[in-house]
């Protein structure tokens, strides 16, 4: 049973408070992105690339995902130490660290630097900040001291809000009205563990299995995504995704062997109203072809009316989904061990 004593021990660094949070943290990045004061040619800019790593790139993956019908311009993510051949000073460079001492995107900053690029930093501060600062460039800084990937609404809604004041997109009040009221009244619900709320229930069904994620490719691959990494960060446990319709054009053959381990995958198909008509018929069809392989399969529906709703309603189900298996599982959400190895090897090897 999860209850209050529970959560205190297995959870002492307070996860489930900043997912709890993360309505006030929306607003917060809205009123940071909204009042940036950002000096930029706009007329020159030719393609957009954002680059960062995890908890940091998320926000640019679910922008290019957002902004897909809006856009008239090519948006990359990058999550490299090198930037495309075809940065220069037509491009637009997103810096997105929220730490701001990622090596992979202090390296790519520094060659958007040497290339003339148009540069938007977003970060904590760092190493990344301290550059940013004494070069002038456009530097919205955001809070500290949160694990980047509780900081969603920092690289995300930051960067919406600064997109939406440039004229690079255009979002309706209503849009944000609609998804700060939904957040609301889903963390109302999400956060009542003794209720047990959906997205408890949605944990216990997945505890003991693999989950593995499908959506559309489009709209709904950035949430995917996001789903996966928070199950493994939140609640140490490996899931894996794919996308539709090309997976239905090569993953969907492997639902036929090793029946033993095709038993113990938890699918979950996250959809949306706005999917391609096709796409629809292709979730109804596949369900068909693989429910007699896999364990179990569950369908999320998005909610709400405007896209930007729809796409954080599934976000932060998945958020909390992953919270409760953490707790479900005994393990502490907030650390990030192999994470923190990795980074102190990494140091020692020049």
């Amino acid at each position: 049973m999860i209850d209050k004593t529970r959560i205190l021990e297995i959870d002492p660094s307070g996860m489930y408070d900043l997912i709890k949070s993360f309505p006030e943290q929306v607003e917060a990045a809205l009123e940071i992105g909204g009042s940036a004061k950002l000096s930029l040619s706009l007329r020159r800019i030719r393609n957009i690339v954002l680059t960062g790593l995890g908890g940091s790139a998320i926000g640019g993956d679910i922008m290019r995902s957002y902004s897909l019908d809006q856009l008239k311009i090519p948006m990359q993510v990058n999550r490299s130490y090198t930037l495309p051949k075809y940065v220069n000073s037509n491009t637009l460079v997103v810096v997105s660290s929220y730490s701001g001492e990622t090596e992979e995107t202090l390296s790519a900053y520094i060659q958007a630097k040497k290339r003339g690029a148009q540069i938007i930093v977003i970060s904590s501060g760092g190493t990344i900040g301290k550059k940013a600062q004494r070069s002038s460039d456009n530097w919205i800084k955001i809070p500290a001291g949160l694990p980047p990937r509780a900081a969603l609404g920092y690289s995300f809604f930051t960067l919406l809000a600064a997109f939406d004041k440039l004229d690079i997109i255009d979002v309706r009040v209503s849009e944000f009205n609609e998804t700060l009221f939904l957040l609301r009244s889903l963390r109302d619900k999400y956060s009542n563990y003794e209720n047990e709320p959906e997205p408890m229930r949605i944990a216990r069904l997945m505890k003991d299995s693999l989950p593995i994620i499908y959506s559309a490719s489009d709209r709904f691959d950035a949430i995917n995504l996001r789903w996966r990494g928070q199950i493994s960060e939140n609640a140490k446990t490996v899931a894996y995704g794919n996308v539709l319709p090309e997976m239905n054009h090569n993953e969907i053959v492997g639902y036929a062997t090793l029946e033993d381990i095709l038993k113990r995958f938890f699918v979950i198909f996250l959809r949306d109203t706005g999917d391609h008509p096709r796409v629809q018929t292709r979730f109804d069809l596949m369900k068909k072809i693989i429910s007699g392989y896999c364990g179990s399969i569950l369908e999320i529906h998005s909610r709400g009316r405007s896209l930007l709703a729809r796409m954080f309603s599934l976000i932060y189900l998945g958020d909390w989904v992953s919270y409760y298996l953490a707790i479900e599982k005994g393990v502490d959400p907030t650390p990030v061990k192999n994470i923190d190895i990795l980074k102190k090897q990494l140091a020692e090897v020049r």
